[in-house]
């Protein structure tokens, strides 16, 4: 097989294509995809920039759960001496492709240039159309249990609910994934106000958006399901006009 090690210049680009809307797409990432020779995808991502890819490009897409195989398949391509692009929603190092592509890397010792083109992910697109409940510190978390023991997500949901972070939920439920969200419910009202603000965003910048404001107490009376994302307010949080704030500060230092 001809690889990059014999001489020939193969490159991967691990892109971010952002919450969807074609507007909030960084211009690098539109500039590998028009590049790429090879552009490899879920066909979810794939089908949001069709308009997008160079027409002579050799598109590989793939159903969910397939992401082992697509990684693969993009290094073994760019080994082979082809401009391949990989494309993930979001920013491809959140919950995406980025580290997976890295641990195959490692696990051959592939030599191929690996580029990592960053996108706005769900945490920044979901806070902007809530307002800006993400100024002072937060913490991410997934409920997905499919390769985090839900033990673990379990302790780490006990870590941030009592020091005050604004919390970030991914993953927060599917059809056969539905205890979850209820426990981390379960943990945040040990420490925190059944008033404090809690945000539900779903589709965030897409033609299918839809966003509820609602409270600690209420949150699980709202629609949530696997492409939502939750946020979860502190301590200061407030909702003014119909959108959550978190204060970074400026009132107690400077008496606004």
């Amino acid at each position: 097989m001809t690889t990059a090690q014999d001489g020939i210049n193969g490159s991967l680009a691990v892109v971010g294509l952002g919450p969807g809307a074609a507007d909030l797409m960084a211009p690098r990432a539109r500039a590998a995809l028009e590049a790429a020779e090879v552009v490899v995808g879920y066909r979810t991502y794939l089908d949001l920039v069709r308009d997008c890819l160079n027409p002579a490009s050799e598109v590989l897409s793939s159903s969910m759960m397939q992401e082992i195989d697509r990684c693969r398949a993009a290094l073994e391509m760019a080994g082979q001496g082809r401009r391949v692009a990989l494309v993930c929603g979001g920013d491809p190092g959140i919950y995406a492709m980025a580290g997976l592509v890295f641990e195959l890397a490692r696990t051959t010792d592939a030599a191929v240039p690996i580029d990592v083109i960053p996108g706005i992910a769900a945490l920044n697109s979901c806070a902007a159309v809530l307002g800006a409940p993400l100024m002072h510190d937060f913490a991410a978390i997934s409920l997905s249990d499919l390769m985090t023991p839900w033990d673990l997500i379990e302790r780490r949901l006990e870590a941030v609910a009592p020091a005050d972070f604004v919390v970030v939920i991914y993953n927060p439920k599917s059809k056969k994934r539905t205890d979850q969200i209820v426990r981390s419910r379960e943990i945040m009202l040990t420490h925190r106000s059944p008033d404090t603000p809690v945000g539900i965003v779903s589709g965030a910048t897409r033609a299918h958006e839809t966003v509820r404001l609602t409270t600690l107490a209420r949150m699980l009376d709202e629609d949530i399901g696997m492409q939502t994302t939750v946020i979860v307010g502190n301590s200061q949080t407030f909702v003014w006009r119909g959108k959550m704030v978190t204060p970074r500060g400026y009132d107690r230092k400077y008496g606004l």
